[in-house]
């Protein structure tokens, strides 16, 4: 039997990965742990104090080997978005190797007819628009070097709509159209492109989407084990490591004890 292992863990080595939403969460996780596997890492989000932390755990986990960027971005800045690229090619950084679009977020569980515009708009903006504009920054340079990996992260919501996410669930079943469609685009190119769709996980998607009330947060998560941020993290890294011609399309990832949108299996 041979001693090979079964994938080779130094793939992401001297690669360069973008991640947005990076100062907390899945996008801090999957930062951290992409630094574990040798990956240069580009933080993005809105809170520099944050970042910082971020920042210097992935230092810690990847070594003096890798470099660490940090950039105060609010995604919904087109401007400052436009200018992402330029600012990473004059910091040196030669190729894009990996972008996990991540920010994102819900606002409320107001029906429809309740729901403020100003909620609308920034679920459009924030979970798609950006997504869509910063990926197409990246996947022109990843076309240029004919090679890449764009990690969309989607949700349950995008495979199932429930009471109460209309806006959600419409933007993440938009976020999985566009993931199809541009790996059916550039299917022809060394560009690989998956969406990682989790369930419940455990972060202050829930503390946002309650408008900051933490105690109705925790009552989503009551009974029942979800999955963590580090979880989702594993799934992404799992993604970016396979070989070249390996291309993970979609990851749907539950907790065991969710079956469904709202079937969840609580212990009382």
């Amino acid at each position: 039997m041979s001693s090979k292992p079964l994938f080779d863990l130094t793939r992401l080595q001297g690669r360069t990965a973008i991640v947005t939403g990076a100062s907390g969460g899945i996008g801090a996780s999957t930062a951290i742990l992409l630094a574990r596997a040798g990956c240069n890492v580009v933080l993005l989000a809105r809170r520099q104090a944050a970042l910082d932390e971020v920042a210097q755990k992935c230092k810690e986990e990847g070594g003096e080997g890798i470099k660490v960027f940090t950039k105060v971005l609010n995604v919904n800045d087109r401007e400052n978005v436009e200018e992402l690229v330029g600012e990473l090619i004059s910091a040196g950084f030669e190729t894009f190797d990996v972008l996990v679009n991540n920010a994102g977020g819900a606002i409320g569980k107001e029906p429809v007819g309740e729901i403020a515009l100003a909620d609308i708009d920034t679920m459009l903006s924030t979970n798609l628009v950006s997504m869509m504009q910063i990926t197409q920054l990246f996947v022109t340079e990843m076309k240029k070097q004919d090679s890449g990996h764009i990690i969309n992260i989607g949700s349950i919501a995008g495979r199932e709509a429930y009471v109460g996410g209309a806006v959600y669930c419409a933007v993440k079943h938009a976020v999985r159209a566009f993931t199809t469609s541009l790996m059916k685009e550039v299917v022809a190119t060394g560009i690989r492109v998956s969406e990682v769709a989790p369930g419940f996980v455990e972060t202050n998607f829930s503390v946002t989407r309650f408008r900051g009330d933490e105690e109705a947060a925790k009552k989503v998560y009551e009974g029942m084990q979800p999955l963590t941020p580090e979880d989702i993290a594993e799934e992404i890294v799992w993604c970016a490591l396979r070989p070249p011609h390996v291309q993970i399309a979609e990851l749907f990832v539950l907790p065991t004890a969710q079956a469904g949108a709202t079937i969840i299996a609580r212990k009382t």
